[in-house]
């Protein structure tokens, strides 16, 4: 029987608005559709051409201004051009031709350069890597290939050139090489001139798009803000952008995007399809300020800088809205320079800012900061209706209303909710052109913090409309009171409940003239905790007591001080929960005061228990509570089998979204943990996210968190170990996916552990000697492989330089005229070797919205500055890949206070170097067995039994060779043998180097012994006054290459010593080395010349054909004779160099040779055999003539497979200009072009800004 088919289509599930009354309040008020209301999208940047946000039901513009606070987006545009034939230069050399049609009073523009790549998101970059390797590489790259090995295959079958070996091996040369380009084919991306003027009435600036200089072609714009015009890189890319001009057109900042979340999330808040209504946002009548805080340079992370700029502008526009679908784990909530910043623009400025609540659950206590940690934002969790489901997800069944899995949960650390309410948290909502789609599915806090936005965006726009008086402090309580429960949805994922539009805007109004509405509630435990949140085992040892302090923060600036007087409120006090009591009753006026509260949690189960203290008041129950104050009670079980030390879970069913959650004390001496699922379906497979979460004050819930996404098949088994903390209670969190349909049963069970070492993070010295270290078995017997592994070498490093300067401009000016300074520190190390470095600053890190400091972000260069990376406070996320050199990176901190910032000014960082191979440090169960050799494999210990383990420093031959004292080897000490408890054993051991034993080297010790007695005997033939004039000689020859050509010091050497031939070659590499060579080129041959004709060839041909030399004095004839040989070789090389240079300005002076030296190829040629006696043509030495004489011979391939050579060994800028000279010589364009641009990405004139 054929099934029916469905006409209409769930329409309403793909943004959803029906579940938070928006849809009613819309059909009801179609006015308040948000009009008048401005939200500031604080994201990725959203793209201005992107669908749905380009106006207003009103005709108004959807995007009133776009924003890149990061600086991944600025361009130094400081140098300044004038303009000559109608032509500046830019800053890659291109001629920039400025178009009739633009006015500039001055004539004088702004120059800059900005690489394309540091304006796109990855994707982005891997898609046009992709589409510009075919379209501009590979066809031209196929024919010229084809082209080189046709001309190879010619050559090879005609008998008559067989001769010309050099010819053959440059045609081969040729293909080698452009197979060689392709093997190392790496695109920088397009590198844009810039250029920005001021026409008189306002700053322009303009991007090259064209890469040729024909600006005519580009999109010439002002800022954003005044004439709301954007641009497009290409057709092939389609990334849109605007740009903003500050400090007087010293700094241009080019506005993209660093990925598709903001469109999507701005989408979502205002979104506006006249023509599919089905698809606006929330708030569709609402204009929007798109302000890039996700740094391209790292990925889309925030960053302190960016997110106070971003709260300057805020302010300076006076947003009402704020989303910021953003956030990290923090240390401890509601505290740091950046939140501070946050809160000030929420209590003193009035804008209300809505934030994600974290993607990390399901177990508690895993908001993110800052929206589920800090008390003036509206964290939002994420919920999933059945209209979502069917629109979004295409689910064949249809479920009751959830919590996503992964929505974070509460309570915060210190005990507040967390979760202030819910919106749906999924929808198909529009992306940026660049993506080449117009809409698409995401889901996240980041897509439920939205819809929140747009939400209070209709509340707002009818109070507007109305003149309805409103703080941030009334519109939260107002949608914490009217928020709706959602049934099987816990207080900790839903919050007060999911939010109601209507139900709020009418709380807003009808309570508009309550004495409240302009003031916050700030309640705290006496430790200062905004809530009580027992949880840990110390916790429950008697019922807990403590005076909750209250006291009213009055709206800064919106109060008059004759409010303040007459404040004065009664409140109920009242809690639903039998084990709290509190008084009934408190009046509260203008000052703190104090109540008591007791939590009596003896007779309570395991499990997790929510309650509030409401204040109510007692004038008008009926607007609900006024303020609360949150308790939440977690009570752990113990582990009663202490045999096994193992706690069991059979038959637990799980449906779709269903989570159990099982609070366990840890036992005393437990660090281990293995949790072992089963699935009891024969059937079917589910999908299971295992979550197990301990807290550690003022840590992260990411210290101490197990979380795995599992699919367990029939009767599939599944096991895994986690670190736990002894004593502590464990939340074992076991979920079934929301979106996984069908009921399954699991059996699961979960072991404890205990192998512990007497130091937590051992530390061996290497000048300690013999360390000891001890092991005990806590609560079973174990069997052990201690063993140590060092991965990682570490640099600690000092600045070489430090400057604090005032930051220019109102972007980095706060309210009140409160300027930012920002330290800049350099530091400067090497690598002999290439490898994987992380740069830390460890003093700042992993420390974002909580910490002190607004930013702390680096940057790395290499020796001819080219920018290789970047990274801030989370260091483990910034690796990069280094080839041997040298390195610069400067670190950026800011604060407004400069005595904070002098405190950093010997701020260590450390440069994490990681080794090509671990180090094995031996470990021995015994004192004797150190010096016995005998490592320790394996050990069984019994319980509570005590092992001593114990480790010698390491031997001289197994230090890595770049290593320097005061460094530190980094790695683990591995403790059982069994996986999978082996990595899990693992704790961190860290090993100081000290000084390094010199290598012995007889063979080494054995010759410099007999040189230097062989020198003596020589010395003792001399006197001392021949000794003071052969030192005075050789003083005086080392200072021929530091003074001028035309000084006297050489004549009068070579007239005092005219057989001796240092002077002669000292002068010789003056000269050659010179800035004016050229003018020198005759003497330069001359003096070659000279030098050849006083050594004797024959008789040093004569000396290396000897097989061996059995005079005593052997060793020191070969030290002379090498040095002789070295002198005729550098001599011809100085020469054949020369000779080139002279033909090649023959040829540029068509025939003009006056003042320089008659030379011919034959010359050239005769010196090129003459060399090639002596030594390989392809010795670094020598190699730069080789490649010259191979160019004037128009060998190209010759020359260039040599220049290609000599990069590897040293990359400079010099190579890489030969050989694009000789590409356009082979005409090889589009090798010219690619190579071109790497030059302009590969030495920048300046370090790029922060």
């Amino acid at each position: 029987m054929a099934s029916e088919v469905a006409e209409d289509f769930p329409l309403e599930g793909l943004l959803p608005k029906k579940e938070t009354g928006a849809h009613s309040f819309l059909t009801k008020y179609p006015n308040y559709d948000g009009r008048g209301v401005l939200i500031a999208i604080l994201d990725t940047g959203v793209d201005p051409g992107a669908s749905g946000l380009q106006t207003t039901p009103d005709g108004s513009p959807k995007i009133i201004d776009l924003i890149d606070t990061t600086g991944s987006g600025d361009v130094d545009t400081s140098r300044i051009e004038e303009v000559k034939d109608g032509e500046v230069t830019g800053v890659t050399g291109r001629k920039l031709k400025i178009p009739d049609t633009w006015t500039n009073p001055s004539g004088l523009y702004h120059v800059g350069v900005k690489p394309a790549y540091d304006l796109f998101p990855k994707k982005l970059q891997d898609r046009l890597n992709k589409e510009r390797k075919e379209k501009n590489w590979n066809p031209a790259h196929r024919e010229a290939i084809a082209e080189a090995t046709r001309k190879l295959e010619q050559y090879e079958a005609s008998t008559s050139n067989q001769d010309d070996k050099l010819e053959k091996e440059n045609l081969q040369s040729y293909v080698d090489i452009l197979n060689s380009l392709e093997k190392k084919y790496s695109d920088c991306g397009p590198i844009y001139d810039c250029v920005v003027f001021h026409d008189g009435s306002s700053w322009r600036a303009c991007v090259d798009t064209t890469e040729r200089g024909d600006l005519c072609e580009c999109k010439l714009l002002a800022s954003y803000h005044e004439e709301q015009e954007f641009g497009t890189f290409s057709r092939i890319d389609m990334m849109n952008y605007t740009v903003n001009i500050y400090n007087d057109g010293n700094t241009l900042e080019i506005v993209t995007n660093a990925g598709a979340h903001a469109s999507h999330v701005a989408g979502i808040t205002a979104g506006y399809f006249p023509d599919q209504p089905e698809r606006n946002g929330v708030a569709p009548g609402a204009q929007i300020i798109s302000i890039k805080i996700g740094d391209t340079r790292l990925g889309s992370m925030e960053t302190g800088t960016s997110l106070v700029r971003a709260m300057i502008k805020v302010i300076e526009y006076k947003c009402d809205l704020v989303n910021y679908s953003y956030g990290e784990a923090a240390s401890w909530p509601d505290s740091g320079r950046v939140v501070d910043i946050l809160s000030e623009a929420v209590n003193k400025h009035g804008v209300i800012i809505v934030s994600s609540a974290g993607n990390n659950g399901p177990a508690l206590s895993t908001v993110g900061c800052p929206g589920g940690t800090t008390n003036a934002l509206i964290g939002v969790g994420a919920m999933v209706s059945p209209a979502m489901m069917a629109a979004q997800y295409s689910l064949m069944e249809k479920l009751p209303c959830n919590q996503y899995t992964w929505s974070s949960r509460g309570p915060t650390h210190d005990g507040d909710l967390g979760v202030t309410i819910s919106a749906p948290g999924g929808a198909i909502a529009c992306v940026p052109n660049w993506t080449l789609r117009g809409n698409q599915l995401m889901n996240g806090t980041s897509m439920s913090s939205p819809n929140a936005c747009g939400c209070i965006g209709l509340i707002l726009s009818g109070l507007k409309a109305n003149g309805i008086e409103y703080s941030p402090f009334s519109v939260k309580r107002a949608l914490i009171n009217t928020a709706t429960a959602v049934p099987n949805i816990e207080v900790q994922a839903l919050g007060h409940g999911l939010i109601q539009v209507e139900k709020a805007y009418d709380f807003l109004t009808n309570f508009a003239k309550e004495p409240e509405v302009k003031v916050e509630f700030k309640l705290s435990s006496s430790d200062g905790k905004r809530g009580i949140y027992l949880r840990e085992p110390h916790h429950f040892r008697k019922p807990y007591e403590t005076k909750v302090s209250i006291s009213p923060n009055f709206f800064e600036d919106h109060v008059e001080q004759e409010e303040k007087i007459n404040f004065c409120m009664q409140f109920n006090l009242n809690c639903d929960a039998s084990w709290v009591q509190c008084p009934s009753h408190l009046e509260l006026m203008n000052v703190e005061r104090l109540f008591s509260v007791k939590v009596d949690h003896r007779g309570l189960s395991e499990g997790v228990y929510y309650t509030e203290v409401k204040g109510f008041d007692v004038k008008c129950l009926e607007k609900g509570p006024v303020f609360r104050f949150p308790i939440t009670v977690v009570v752990p079980s113990k582990i009663d089998d202490e045999i096994k030390w193992e706690k069991s879970f059979s038959n637990m069913l799980f449906k779709p979204g269903q989570i159990h959650r099982h609070f366990i004390k840890v036992p005393t001496g437990a660090n281990i943990a293995v949790l072992n699922v089963e699935s009891t379906d024969k059937e079917k497979s589910c999908r299971m996210l295992l979550h197990a979460v301990q807290n550690l004050p003022q840590h992260q819930y990411t210290k101490l968190e197990f979380e795995k996404f599992i699919t367990l098949s029939d009767s599939g088994e599944s096991k895994h170990a986690f670190r736990v903390e002894e004593n502590g209670t464990l939340e074992l969190c076991i979920a079934k996916w929301w979106a996984n349909l069908g009921d399954v049963t699991l059996n699961y069970s979960i072991t404890f552990h205990g192998v512990t070492l007497d130091v937590k993070k051992p530390v061996l010295h290497a000048s300690d000697g013999v360390a000891r270290y001890n092991i005990r078995a806590n609560l079973r017997r174990e069997e052990l492989s201690p063993t140590i592994s060092l991965k990682t070498l570490v640099q600690p490093l000092r600045p070489t330089e430090y400057k604090i300067k005032v930051l220019p401009g109102s972007r980095d000016t706060l309210p009140e005229e409160r300027h930012i300074f920002a330290l800049e520190l350099t530091y400067n190390f090497h690598l002999d070797k290439g490898g994987d470095v992380t740069p830390n600053c460890s003093f700042l890190s992993p420390l974002l919205y909580e910490s002190e400091y607004e930013s702390q972000l680096w940057m790395l260069f290499d020796s001819n500055k080219q920018y290789l990376g970047c990274g801030d406070a989370f260091h483990n996320r910034y690796t990069l890949k280094l080839e041997k050199g040298d390195f610069t990176l400067l670190l950026q901190v800011r604060h407004e206070k400069k005595d904070k910032l002098e405190q950093l000014k010997d701020l260590v960082v450390q440069i994490k170097y990681k080794l090509a191979s671990p180090i094995a440090l031996n470990t021995y169960s015994s004192w004797q067995k150190v010096f016995e050799g005998k490592k320790c494999n394996s050990l069984v210990l019994g319980k509570g039994a005590l092992q001593p383990i114990f480790v010698a420093p390491l031997g001289s031959d197994k230090i890595p060779k770049n290593a320097k004292p005061g460094q530190i080897l980094l790695g683990t000490l591995t403790l059982l043998k069994s996986e999978p408890l082996t990595e899990t054993s693992s704790v961190p051991f860290k090993y100081v180097i000290t000084e390094i034993a010199k290598k012995d080297n007889p063979k080494k010790e054995k010759k410099a012994g007999k040189d230097k007695g062989e020198k003596e005997s020589e010395k003792k033939e001399k006197t001392k006054e021949e000794e003071y004039k052969e030192s005075l000689r050789d003083l005086q020859i080392s200072w021929i290459s530091k003074l001028e050509p035309d000084h006297s010091l050489f004549d009068e050497l070579r007239s005092q010593h005219p057989d001796h031939l240092p002077v002669f070659t000292a002068r010789l590499q003056s000269l050659d080395n010179h800035k004016d060579r050229k003018k020198y080129l005759g003497e330069i041959i001359d003096l070659s010349k000279f030098i050849i004709s006083k050594i004797d060839q024959k008789e040093l041909l004569s000396y290396y054909g000897m097989k061996s030399d059995p005079r005593p004095e052997a060793a020191t004839i070969k030290g002379e004779k090498d040095k002789v040989k070295e002198m005729l070789i550098d001599s011809y090389f100085r020469l054949g160099k020369a000779q080139v240079s002279v033909l090649e300005e023959k040829a540029k002076e068509e025939g003009d040779t006056e003042g320089l030296p008659s030379v011919t190829t034959e010359d050239m040629k005769e010196t090129y055999q003459n060399l090639q006696q002596w030594i390989d043509l392809n010795d670094s030495k020598v190699s730069y003539f080789t490649m010259m004489y191979a160019q004037h011979m128009k060998h190209y391939g010759r020359a260039l497979k040599i220049l290609q050579k000599s990069y590897e060994e040293k990359p400079t800028q010099e190579i890489e200009v030969t050989m694009v000279k000789m590409f356009k010589e082979l005409g090889w364009d589009h090798c010219v072009i690619h190579q071109e641009n790497w030059l302009h990405f590969r030495y920048p004139k300046t370090y790029r800004p922060f």
